[in-house]
């Protein structure tokens, strides 16, 4: 595989893993009201998990752009503009795949569903 490609694949992993983060992110409340201490945990630990991948997707999704734009160091040791490593595909990868293998589960339930109830 080319550079090129596997660069591409890896934008393309956490766009996808981006836009499911803040779509589940927005849809966790660890701060609703008639929560139990249990039930507050497991949001709060849910929101710290997607906020994290979040910034993972975003960071892959912007490094290239800021290093299109020039960008080639931040002044922090939380920011590497470089290119991906092996490690970072295949989580970021392994993660988009998942993410689109459960919407396609969720697809082929609704269409299942649909057939089903079209015949008496």
């Amino acid at each position: 595989m080319s550079a090129a490609l596997i660069q591409t694949l890896h934008w393309v992993a956490g766009l996808i893993v981006l836009a499911e983060a803040l779509n589940k992110l927005e849809r966790t409340g660890p701060l609703a009201a008639g929560l139990t201490t249990c039930e507050r945990l497991v949001q709060s630990v849910k929101a710290l998990g997607w906020a994290l991948l979040a910034l993972g997707g975003g960071g892959a999704v912007a490094t290239p752009v800021l290093l299109a734009l020039g960008v080639h160091s931040i002044p922090t040791m939380l920011l590497r503009l470089e290119r991906p490593t092996l490690a970072e595909i295949a989580v970021l990868a392994g993660f988009a795949i998942l993410i689109i293998r459960t919407r396609l589960k969720e697809g082929c339930a609704m269409y299942k569903t649909r057939r089903v109830g079209d015949h008496p």
